[in-house]
């Protein structure tokens, strides 16, 4: 009770001592000087001075001040005194009047023109302007004329506590992780006051907490505001709201205070396992369900938000491991459960999982607690489905010989109706995959036949499918491909594997080879092709060619002996018997023809026909080709020449429509110039009736007119 009574006492005399102290400097800031002290004297002394001391004193600044003070928001009946101007040239007869100019002058300060009191008019504000500069001036009162030179002061607006502190960002919102330890800093605010901050205590500011506490702290300096309690929980209060208050005066009694409040949220942090929304799981799938299909879902469930609440899914235990997977939505936090195998309801109804869900992310700090985990079981029951008759096997592989007789059975398929009750099944074969029909099934047993023959060496495979279908239900069916190998069966004699053509050279040696051949065969043995070669049986003995069987299965041709002449025989035909290795073997002849030919020294086959042998030796195709051109252009010159001699025979006088008249010019080798010259017209001579055949004589540059004319 005495500390709260001295602390009201306190606020009711603060501003009385304020204004007590700061009243003296407004009149009297500066010590007072020897004009001063003359000035203040009665004005007998005044009087008494020397006209010396009066110019002496003149000649110095008489004014008593240089600054002035006044509170601000003072707002009383009258004006509020500030202060007074004096002169030490004023001896009181009231001849000097005072001059007030500067900032603020008439509309905010007042003076006293004659005492020099300045009083302010207008309630001031020192966040609004904290000092005016003004300037006085004496002048004489009947002259106007100034009597000192202008003088300035200023006037300082003193501060007064009437500014509440204020938050100018709030409100505010910080973060602070859940289970976070005590005395965890979680943000700091601060507060502005508009008071003078150097002039007493009106804008120092202490920070406390109205609202918010046991859970957060706040340093009454600083505003550092902390956690005040450990461990809290997001999962059990997520948010908090803090009012926050900032009071000047140092907090004092009297003082102005502001508030603003503070959001704060609680982060998660991975502090909570998952867990499974039940323990035990049903689910039912169809048998027939397709493969990759989600047949349920599970949840196990996390206080925890965003990635510390995902969680990863496994089966770690139960008898469908094999056929079943688990799955993580990462979306929905999710276990979704597929089918990898297919399910049979006729062999097993029902499996059990044991499922394991675990948090992706964990944080160390909360190892302690416990494994981040749970465990759930889940128990999967099969349903019967009407399912297609299945077949013994997925595909079927089937050989036949390509010599097998029509109708023969080359195999079987078989399939069922997996069902409980079980449909008989009908067999068929797929025609688009049989176009040519060269197969037959039987309907009831599956048993497939051959429709017509089969040629290993057209087509070694044929690719059909059949078509399983149950009786009771024609929507149920099922395709299955089978793939038929033609076995080879020895049914092709080997032959020359090309139309060979042998030349013999009349200079050959003896045992030079003439030919190298091969033989084919349409078959194909397991161990591959092995020939024989021999002669005719007539022909063992051959006197001009023998053969040799070759390591590569080919045969080379040889000549006996040397000599040979196409004029006496051309051409021999040498036929070869090849064998096949089959079981039993298969032969066919085959007959080479070998030609004799005329070579060169070194071998190379110059000609090959015998009309060429009676030819010069060393006489080539080009020459003869001239030869034989020359041999005609003589024949046609001599046609020429006799056709020429027929027309040379024919009379001289022709016929009147073939009159061609011309004429004769017959020059004088004896005479002199154009005056030898004599032209005759040929007509004369034809017609003797006609006019005398001479000409008058022409100079030769007019002959040829002449003879043009003529003709």
């Amino acid at each position: 009770m005495p500390e709260r009574l001295a602390e009201m006492l306190l606020d009711l005399w603060t501003p009385l001592i304020i204004l007590w102290i700061t009243l003296p400097p407004c009149i009297y800031m500066a010590p007072m000087n020897q004009s001063q002290v003359l000035m203040s004297g009665s004005p007998l002394e005044l009087n008494s001075l020397s006209e010396e001391q009066r110019i002496l004193s003149r000649s110095k600044r008489g004014w008593v001040w240089n600054q002035m003070f006044v509170l601000e928001e003072f707002s009383g009946p009258e004006p509020i005194l500030v202060g007074r101007l004096h002169t030490d040239l004023d001896p009181g007869s009231k001849k000097i009047k005072y001059i007030l100019s500067g900032d603020g002058a008439g509309t905010i300060f007042q003076i006293n023109d004659i005492t020099g009191d300045i009083h302010a008019i207008k309630r001031l504000d020192r966040e609004e302007k904290a000092e005016y500069t003004l300037t006085a001036q004496a002048v004489d009162w009947e002259t106007n004329k100034p009597l000192e030179p202008p003088s300035e002061f200023i006037i300082k607006v003193q501060d007064i506590n009437d500014n509440a502190p204020e938050f100018l960002n709030g409100p505010y919102h910080a973060t602070v992780p859940e289970m976070s330890i005590l005395g965890t800093s979680v943000t700091n605010v601060t507060a502005t006051d508009a008071d003078d901050p150097v002039y007493g205590n009106s804008a120092k500011l202490v920070y406390s907490i109205l609202e918010g506490q046991p859970y957060f702290s706040i340093e009454p300096e600083t505003a550092i505001i902390k956690t005040a309690l450990p461990n809290m929980d997001r999962e059990a209060k997520e948010e908090y709201l803090v009012v926050i208050q900032a009071k000047d005066m140092g907090g004092h009694s009297g003082g102005l205070s502001g508030t603003t409040t503070l959001t704060v949220t609680l982060s998660d942090v991975n502090d909570n396992p998952p867990k499974f929304a039940q323990s035990l799981y049903h689910f039912s799938v169809p048998e027939d369900v397709i493969l990759g299909t989600a047949i349920g879902r599970v949840k196990a469930n996390d206080q925890d938000i965003g990635e510390n609440a995902q969680s990863s899914y496994d089966i770690i235990d139960g008898d469908g491991t094999a056929l079943f997977e688990i799955t993580s939505d990462a979306q929905a936090q999710d276990g979704i459960i597929r089918l990898r195998k297919p399910l049979d309801f006729e062999t097993k109804k029902s499996y059990t999982l044991k499922l394991e869900a675990a948090n992706v992310h964990t944080d160390p700090r909360f190892s302690s607690r416990g494994p981040f985990k749970d465990t759930a079981t889940v128990k999967i029951v099969v349903e019967d489905a009407d399912e297609p008759p299945v077949f013994s096997s997925p595909t079927y592989l089937l050989e036949v010989h390509e010599n097998a007789a029509l109708n023969s059975v080359i195999g079987q398929v078989t399939a069922r109706d997996p069902d409980i009750t079980a449909s008989p099944i009908r067999f068929s074969i797929d025609r688009h995959t049989d176009l040519e029909r060269q197969f037959n099934i039987n309907a009831d047993d599956g048993k497939l036949t051959l429709a017509t023959p089969l040629d290993r060496e057209l087509s070694v495979w044929h690719n059909i499918t059949i078509i399983a279908t149950e009786i009771r239900n024609h929507s149920q069916i099922s395709r299955v491909p089978v793939a038929i190998k033609v076995l080879d069966v020895n049914d092709n004699a080997p032959e020359f594997a090309s139309e060979y053509e042998a030349f013999l050279c009349e200079n050959g040696k003896p045992g030079q080879v003439i030919q190298t051949v091969s033989a084919m065969d349409k078959d194909e043995p397991k161990n591959g092709h092995y020939f024989l070669y021999s002669l005719l049986p007539e022909m063992v003995n051959n006197p001009n060619f023998t053969i040799k069987k070759n390591e590569d299965n080919s045969l080379s041709i040889l000549a006996k002996h040397n000599g040979f002449n196409r004029q006496k025989q051309e051409v021999y035909l040498l036929p070869i018997i090849i064998s096949d290795s089959g079981n039993p073997p298969l032969s066919s002849t085959s007959t080479l023809t070998i030609r004799v030919c005329g070579c060169s020294n070194d071998g190379v086959v110059q000609s090959c026909n015998v009309e060429a042998y009676v030819l010069p030796i060393g006489l080539s195709m080009g020459a003869l080709i001239a030869i034989l051109a020359c041999i005609i252009l003589l024949l046609v010159i001599v046609v020429l020449f006799v056709t020429l001699r027929r027309h040379k025979n024919e009379p001289l006088i022709i016929k009147d429509d073939e009159d061609v008249r011309e004429n004769i010019i017959r020059y004088d080798d004896e005479g002199g110039g154009e005056e030898d010259t004599e032209a005759f017209d040929i007509a004369t001579l034809q017609n003797p009736d006609g006019i005398n055949g001479f000409l008058p004589h022409y100079r030769r540059g007019l002959l040829g007119g002449i003879s043009q004319d003529a003709a």
